[in-house]
């Protein structure tokens, strides 16, 4: 029962939500899946459950070894939706039907050339995850109680930017924007019904190329 009030509570809560789209202006749209998967223990809780997130491979040419959610670059003649669901499945090796999409977080602007669309997507707890080599490195599961540490998440100021760079705290990690901007909307609409905008989050300037 647990696990469906889950489920039922974070559609509503992105229902409720008035996600907003921007305009490409030349940006390659990508999009990124943030996949839940509900705590098979029974704690409990009646909201309990973890989000995967992956460190991408040092082989790739870009990004190497960085935190990040399942994703990537549409494909001609594809939605948000498909490219979510279909990176899922080349990354993590996850076949989610478009039944389980709970629904659309906030465009963000990357500063390496994109424009994200996040894809909150269910996964349910007999979910088995197999990283891909060649694109992903690992894959953890990040739980709501990490995501809603007191200590998270973290504003630092960078001379090359007047907006705050925003990270989030992972065990002993720092995961930095865009991963930790779309993760922190999840946090703030899906955990807590908070109608939170990221899109004024700086990235790291590492993170720029």
């Amino acid at each position: 029962m647990a696990e469906q009030h889950l489920k039922y509570q974070l559609r509503r809560r992105l229902a409720e939500f008035s996600s907003r789209r921007l305009p490409a202006r030349g940006l390659r749209h990508a999009a990124v899946a943030i996949v839940v998967v509900p705590n098979g223990a029974d704690t409990g809780a009646d909201e309990d459950g973890v989000v995967l997130l992956t460190r991408r491979s040092s082989r790739l040419s870009s990004h190497k070894g960085q935190w990040a959610l399942p994703g990537g670059r549409l494909d001609d003649g594809e939605t948000p939706v498909d490219a979510a669901l279909r990176e899922t499945s080349e990354e993590i090796g996850l076949d989610i039907p478009e039944d389980n999409v709970l629904g659309l977080l906030d465009d963000y602007q990357t500063r390496s050339g994109y424009l994200m669309t996040p894809v909150v997507v269910w996964a349910g707890t007999n979910a088995q995850c197999t990283a891909n080599p060649a694109e992903v490195e690992s894959i953890h599961e990040v739980g709501f109680e990490e995501l809603n540490r007191p200590d998270s998440p973290v504003f630092v100021e960078i001379p090359e930017s007047e907006r705050p760079v925003i990270r989030l705290r992972y065990q002993a990690h720092f995961v930095h924007a865009p991963t930790a901007a779309v993760v922190y909307q999840f946090r703030e609409v899906c955990l807590h019904g908070r109608h939170t905008r990221v899109a004024h989050f700086e990235q790291p300037v590492f993170a720029w190329r």
